[in-house]
């Protein structure tokens, strides 16, 4: 993958972007400790139709406001994005709100930041709903009763989708890369 250096404000980010130059592009968020390549077997996928990716490398200290700044630097007015974990958590904060920048959502291993987490705490009360399909991959990492609670904050279709994997992109990179497409095609 073709890598490229992004600064917003004081910070530069390692973005990762390969694949067919497409109308038709999805941003990868990974989780917290997740080497950058993990996502590579998910892209050849995605690569595979048709879809351009966009791979950040960390997302440690990455922000809402510093995503939009690299898809504009990038020139990709719409994306679909998926993440996990962290990057999970920062999906659902950057795709929350009205219908726009974003075409739809894939994530695993995090619920919306309003609903509770497993200690009961809610990591972001304020956080809006998402007007836009959403698909949560529920792994061993995440409760069933979060992605059903998470479901009252999707004002668009929602779906989950059970797997008993660890590491999502890993270990269920097909099924990830799956469930990408289906929400990529207009269909």
């Amino acid at each position: 993958m073709k890598s490229r250096q992004i600064t917003v404000g004081d910070q530069a980010w390692t973005v990762r972007v390969d694949g067919p130059s497409s109308r038709h592009n999805v941003l990868l968020l990974p989780d917290a400790d997740d080497p950058a390549d993990v996502f590579d077997k998910v892209c050849a996928r995605l690569h595979e139709s048709d879809l351009q990716t966009v791979v950040v490398e960390s997302v440690e200290g990455l922000e809402p406001a510093g995503v939009h700044a690299i898809l504009d630097e990038l020139e990709l007015p719409y994306v679909n994005v998926a993440g996990r974990g962290a990057g999970a958590a920062l999906a659902w904060r950057v795709c929350a709100g009205r219908f726009g920048r974003f075409m739809s959502l894939v994530v695993a291993d995090h619920g919306h930041p309003a609903v509770p987490g497993a200690d009961g705490t809610i990591p972001d009360p304020a956080c809006p709903p998402l007007e836009l399909p959403v698909t949560m991959m529920v792994t061993k990492g995440l409760p069933r009763s979060t992605a059903d609670a998470s479901g009252r904050f999707v004002y668009g279709e929602f779906r989950v989708v059970p797997l008993e994997v660890d590491n999502i992109a890993t270990e269920a990179g097909h099924e990830l890369a799956t469930e990408i497409v289906l929400r990529t095609s207009l269909w």
